[in-house]
């Protein structure tokens, strides 16, 4: 790939301070992701990075999230 900026915006359930910590472990365990937001109170999830939404999802569904893409 090259140096293509993505931003990835869904919607994941976070309810609790553990939830919120294993999805930024989540997040950080996606290769080439630059920086990441989330906004607790719209459970928006924003990720920045060398990367493609389906690589975000995964890792999100990986921990047992239900994840849509944001605007859907």
């Amino acid at each position: 790939m090259d140096g293509c900026l993505q931003v990835v915006e869904l919607k994941v359930g976070m309810h609790c301070d553990r939830c919120i910590k294993s999805i930024k472990k989540a997040i950080k365990t996606i290769d080439d992701m630059e920086s990441y937001q989330l906004e607790k109170e719209t459970n928006k999830v924003t990720v920045t990075g060398n990367i493609t939404p389906e690589e975000v999802v995964k890792a999100l569904q990986k921990i047992g999230k239900t994840v849509t893409y944001w605007g859907e």
